[in-house]
């Protein structure tokens, strides 16, 4: 199984959004750009199988973006354990419901996907793992799917991944 994982595109700022924090949707710079970022890991031929995301109307926006343009079949799964605040320990059983040869695309937020990763690849938070808007990383697990087994194939920022869509 592959985890792949995209952090969600340049949203509103909070200090300048009148609603709540759930709600705070992406910007129009954030759509673009995350458009071109999703373009990129078409490019390179990302193919995930399955889609999961945050509850955050960010990271849906995000996610129907990637839905699009990798034309990924099954609907988004709204995965509350994707949350910022929540544990990410709490994202390890679900890989087991996925079979061997899935692509699982997770679009969460910082620092809990690079918390995720960390935990996935050294058992522990690294602090030099994160994600700015609209990267991702591929992390695959051959056997075990636990904690620390994880393999790294590639971390992608957005300033690389943007140009990528080009050829």
């Amino acid at each position: 199984m592959q985890c792949l994982f995209f952090r969600h595109g340049i949203a509103e700022s909070p200090n300048a959004w009148q609603g709540d924090e759930y709600s705070r949707p992406l910007t129009e710079e954030g759509v673009t750009k995350t458009e071109e970022a999703v373009e990129g890991l078409k490019r390179i031929g990302v193919e995930p199988t399955h889609l999961l995301c945050s509850p955050l109307t960010r990271t849906q926006q995000t996610a129907a973006i990637a839905k699009e343009i990798l034309s990924i079949r099954p609907e988004i799964e709204i995965t509350p354990e994707l949350v910022y605040d929540q544990s990410p320990m709490l994202l390890f059983p679900i890989p087991a419901a996925f079979p061997s040869e899935a692509v699982v695309m997770r679009v969460g937020h910082e620092p809990h996907l690079g918390q995720t990763a960390g935990l996935m690849l050294y058992v522990h938070h690294s602090p030099s793992l994160s994600f700015k808007n609209a990267g991702s990383a591929l992390i695959g697990f051959h056997k075990n799917r636990m904690v620390g087994k994880g393999v790294l194939e590639w971390w992608i920022p957005p300033a690389q991944l943007r140009p990528l869509r080009k050829g």
